[in-house]
């Protein structure tokens, strides 16, 4: 990537051409709506460009068109080798226009650009190229029969997908939707957020230019409140993916269940914990990695370890260290290379995370490190670390999608892992101890469908996106990463041949 000066990026910035129109069959349209929604960049509070809110006519169009590409066989029945070859080049093609893809995250949702870049540069890539390597390894399976009968199940594409995914990470969360859905031989409608969709349509132009037929990828931009739920209720739509809110994704329930029985994927919010024990031996590391596993993308990250739970012996000392730390999260320019921390992806979002601070204090929450919400007009909040005094405070059990983390202390084992379990969410965890008793029993007892056990706070690799995961509770449901991940996006088929002769 470029080492591009703040100066230099603002003049790339003021140079972008915006162009939010929906990409149907592998071109930009008028949309049906006479209604506008301003695309605001969060850190200077200056309209983008206005995006036409969406329509039932525009989604219509993109059903129709994902249906007759998928019909015809244009991707869903070209051979694994050639979807493969296909889809690996748009992986390459993600690299090789990722600094126009991290300025229009940047931009929009007022991530770092060093963060867009590594988004554009690092994670979406990597996911495609793990798509695209699943291709000719999605195996069926053989029954054993008496001779003269073949039987077989086979995994086939379910046919249209709708995918909605959320704004916090735009590029990334519509590689990883999108992705699974084309490596499984589908078409795709993708809604991208209102706040975020330049960097989707963008995926979708160079998806075209690297061989994805037209139609097969399509995006339709919009208000979730138009466009979401007319994909939700639309009968020709084979299979649902969300991710976002449980909210959200309750009403999608909702609205899916009144219309057809087709299934759908949901992963929606988190209150992952971080639960430290008392024989870590470097406070300071453990404390450092547990600001960055709370504070990534400011605390907009479902799997955001937002709550700290801390043996009573080690909290004072562990608190002192986060103390130390956190001040390093100042929100800074989103397009100064420098800024590590940015601003909250837009004012009427920052003021939703100021309220549920200001509920939790008015609950009984004390602040313990960092500083309260201070509002200056515009999106950037410092984080905090508060800690409820009741176990029903909202800071404890309810998603803030903020840089606001909740602490509880413990005693005991069981209580350890009682505090993990009570939000009602279930998508990730971080356990810290060395002790490999403690280890297997927050393997079998946090509910949760990622469970990291860490004894040192280093940087390892990890499995990577190779590995099924499925949230649990109030965070949805529907495997995403791994070979399974890809299977979510498709159906079992039996197949058994009965003949005179035999086989």
């Amino acid at each position: 990537m470029t080492a591009d000066s703040q100066e230099t990026l603002r003049g790339q910035a003021c140079a972008v051409r915006w162009n939010l129109r929906p990409f149907i069959d592998g071109a930009y349209c008028d949309s049906a709506s006479d209604g506008v929604v301003a695309t605001v960049d969060p850190a200077t509070g200056e309209k983008l460009a206005d995006m036409a809110a969406g329509s039932t006519g525009d989604v219509e169009r993109a059903v129709a068109s994902a249906r007759r590409a998928f019909e015809d066989g244009r991707w869903s029945s070209i051979g694994a080798a050639t979807r493969r070859a296909v889809l690996s080049a748009l992986a390459d093609g993600i690299v090789e226009r990722a600094e126009e893809l991290a300025l229009l995250d940047c931009l929009e949702i007022g991530k770092p650009i060093s963060q867009a870049r590594f988004e554009a540069t690092a994670l979406a890539p990597a996911f495609a190229r793990f798509c695209a390597e699943t291709v000719d390894k999605l195996f069926g399976v053989v029954g054993n029969t008496e001779p003269g009968v073949l039987a077989f199940s086979r995994p086939e594409a379910r046919g249209v997908v709708a995918a909605i995914s959320p704004w916090n990470f735009p590029l990334v969360n519509a590689v990883i939707k999108v992705l699974p859905a084309l490596a499984a031989g589908n078409s795709v409608i993708l809604k991208p957020s209102e706040m975020s969709s330049a960097s989707a349509l963008k995926l979708a132009e160079i998806a075209l230019a690297v061989g994805i037929p037209p139609g097969v990828f399509n995006v339709v931009t919009g208000l979730g409140s138009t466009v979401g739920a007319a994909l939700a209720v639309h009968p020709d739509i084979d299979f649902l993916s969300f991710t976002g809110s449980t909210q959200t994704g309750l009403r999608l329930m909702t609205l899916r269940g009144s219309s057809t029985v087709r299934p759908l994927l949901l992963e929606c919010g988190g209150k992952s914990p971080s639960v430290v024990f008392d024989d870590i031996e470097d406070v300071a590391a453990v404390a450092a990695r547990v600001c960055a596993d709370a504070l990534w993308n400011q605390g907009q990250l479902c799997v955001a370890r937002t709550r700290l739970i801390v043996h009573e012996r080690i909290a004072p000392a562990l608190l002192e260290a986060v103390r130390a730390q956190i001040g390093a999260f100042v929100p800074g320019d989103p397009l100064d290379p420098d800024t590590g921390f940015g601003v909250l992806a837009g004012r009427t979002h920052w003021q939703r995370v100021a309220e549920m601070v200001a509920r939790g204090v008015s609950a009984g929450a004390d602040l313990v490190a960092g500083g309260l919400p201070s509002d200056q007009g515009g999106c950037a909040m410092a984080p905090m670390v508060l800690e409820p005094r009741d176990a029903d405070n909202p800071l404890w059990l309810e998603e803030v999608f903020g840089p606001v983390v909740a602490m509880r202390r413990f005693s005991t084992c069981d209580e350890a892992f009682r505090l993990a379990n009570e939000s009602g969410y279930g998508l990730a965890a971080t356990i810290w101890t060395r002790n490999l008793d403690i280890a297997h029993q927050a393997a079998r007892t946090v509910r949760a469908g990622e469970v990291i056990v860490r004894s040192v706070p280093d940087d390892r690799e990890g499995a990577g996106f190779s590995l099924p995961q499925e949230a649990m509770g109030g965070s949805g449901f529907g495997v995403e990463t791994g070979i399974e991940g890809i299977r979510s996006y498709m159906n079992w088929k039996k197949v058994e041949f009965h003949t005179a002769t035999g086989f």
